[in-house]
């Protein structure tokens, strides 16, 4: 299957009520383990990268990984760079053969958030790349929780940039939760009815399910996951290393357990949020 862009997996699915998971990989390992689930579940996928590994030595290396994995496997697969903090950097995506990005400018004003991002529409639909934009920051989960997002500057600024899938801040945070999340489904059923393209959850790890769900249903075709994807990877590589108890094993074969323990993570969020 070839490779894809958000255009062309994201309407149908919001059309369904269900989403696309986009997974943040950073090696081989993490890479191989979504593509495993989103190809046992047959459902289209999203690898997406954090803008900090832009300036990774072997991001190029990575990205072309990515590719050939995306490129042999039968499902779509979009490679997408995952908030976006500059034009170079959406420039740079280009170049490494990114097939989607995010300009994240939602801590700038209203004003100055268009019209960068609306310049961003322009470089990557020029090059045949899908944008997400973003408006109403969704925070990291150690810090001052910001307002939700405004429906009607959220119709606004999809009207005003041209983005092909908006995230949109309903109350979630990236990271494991310190305390219970104040989720906002009234707000994602509020912009649903407002912005009829494709829309962006934010902060997927750790919500409480059933509040995905329920904004799954509004329109939000894309779910990101990223902590508790890469914990359950983590954890796994840790039992594993305590198990060896100081002895020596192949690097791939302590990665093998890790691999599969993700994947069936991955898995299971793919299939919950597909049904």
């Amino acid at each position: 299957m070839s490779l894809v862009t958000l255009r062309e997996i994201l309407p149908a699915a919001r059309t369904e009520g269900k989403a696309v998971c986009a997974f943040n990989f950073a090696d081989s390992g993490t890479a191989e383990a979504v593509i495993d689930a989103a190809v046992a579940e047959n459902r289209p996928l999203i690898l997406q990268v954090y803008q900090r590994l832009i300036g990774y030595p072997h991001i190029d290396a990575l990205i072309a990984m990515a590719r050939k994995l995306g490129e042999s496997s039968p499902i779509p697969v979009a490679i997408h760079l995952d908030h976006g903090a500059s034009l170079d950097q959406i420039r740079k995506a280009i170049d490494l053969g990114f097939t989607s990005v995010m300009l994240d400018g939602s801590t700038l004003s209203l004003k100055e958030n268009i019209e960068i991002t609306r310049q961003g529409v322009e470089i990557a639909h020029r090059a045949g790349l899908s944008i997400e934009g973003e408006i109403g920051h969704v925070p990291a989960n150690d810090r001052q929780p910001t307002p939700y997002s405004d429906p009607a500057e959220a119709e606004l600024f999809a009207r005003e940039t041209g983005v092909d899938a908006l995230a949109v801040a309903v109350g979630t945070a990236h990271g494991f939760y310190t305390e219970t999340p104040k989720v906002s489904v009234e707000i994602a059923e509020a912009v649903s009815q407002r912005v009829k393209i494709p829309m962006v959850l934010h902060g997927g790890s750790d919500t409480p399910r059933d509040k995905v769900r329920a904004i799954v249903r509004c329109g939000f075709a894309k779910v990101n996951i990223a902590t508790e994807f890469q914990y359950a990877y983590q954890q796994e590589i840790k039992r594993t290393l305590n198990e060896m108890d100081a002895k020596f094993k192949p690097v791939d074969l302590i990665l093998k357990p890790a691999i599969a323990k993700a994947s069936a993570h991955a898995a299971e969020i793919i299939r919950f949020l597909g049904e």
